[in-house]
């Protein structure tokens, strides 16, 4: 394990030469001084929406970018040679993403927590962005194992937000509505992790039904095997085309 701390550590590095760690502190102040602004009847709703943004579609672009900018340094070749596993070097970049999101929305947090009057449960809010960076973290690797440059990627993003955020939200304000809606729903990681930040800010109308547990089942056995089945095995095929091989 000390092998892969060491390769989070770079990777943070890595975050931060890239330029990732203060484009990540000016989104967060963005969006502070946006929700700030917003009144305090509307702060419950769009607070679990900004951070929803944050450890989905931001986690994505946040692995992308530096996995984008790791092809034009060639930096996974030079990995390659060094005395540690494919799968310490993968588990790595899934930590490093998590913890470098998890600072930004702690900021997030912290801001409200001090400027406005808002009920959070601190240990399922740092669920909720822990589970939904890591699960879409890995969505991003696999993502980015295909995409050419980085605006392939970036239109990847888009598609994914259009095809699975859309439908996520639209059924949380009632703009559709029906069984298949939710079925489709039951399988979507955004939809998912909504579900885990709509409890994190309990309200009066707030319970833990099942869609909270099926949510939370499905984000810690989805990213796990979505790591497992297609991220890890791939990654080696993936170095190697990085490496000119």
């Amino acid at each position: 394990m000390s092998k892969v701390w060491l390769l989070v550590k770079g990777e943070l590095q890595r975050l931060h030469k890239y330029n990732l760690t203060t484009i990540s502190l000016a989104v967060a102040i963005l969006w502070c001084i946006m929700l700030y602004f917003v009144g305090d009847d509307l702060l419950g709703i769009l607070l679990p929406l900004v951070l929803l943004m944050d450890a989905t579609m931001m986690a994505l672009m946040y692995v992308g970018s530096i996995m984008t900018f790791e092809k034009s340094e060639s930096t996974i070749s030079t990995l390659l040679v060094t005395p540690v596993s494919n799968d310490q070097l993968l588990l790595a970049k899934v930590l490093s993403n998590t913890v470098h999101n998890m600072f930004s929305s702690a900021l997030i947090i912290i801001a409200f927590t001090i400027f406005a009057s808002i009920e959070i449960n601190y240990l399922l809010v740092t669920l909720a962005v822990f589970l939904s960076t890591a699960t879409h973290t890995v969505l991003g690797i696999c993502m980015s194992y295909t995409a050419k440059d980085f605006t392939r990627l970036l239109m990847r993003v888009m598609s994914f937000a259009f095809i699975l955020m859309a439908p996520a939200l639209l059924l949380e304000f009632g703009v559709v509505e029906g069984t298949l809606w939710e079925i489709i729903n039951l399988v979507n990681p955004i939809n998912a992790a909504l579900e885990l930040f709509k409890v994190a800010f309990p309200t009066e109308l707030t319970e833990f039904g099942w869609e909270f547990y099926f949510s939370l089942g499905y984000l810690l056995t989805g990213g796990p095997l979505l790591y497992f089945l297609w991220a890890k095995p791939k990654f080696q095929d993936y170095a190697v085309r990085q490496s000119g091989v």
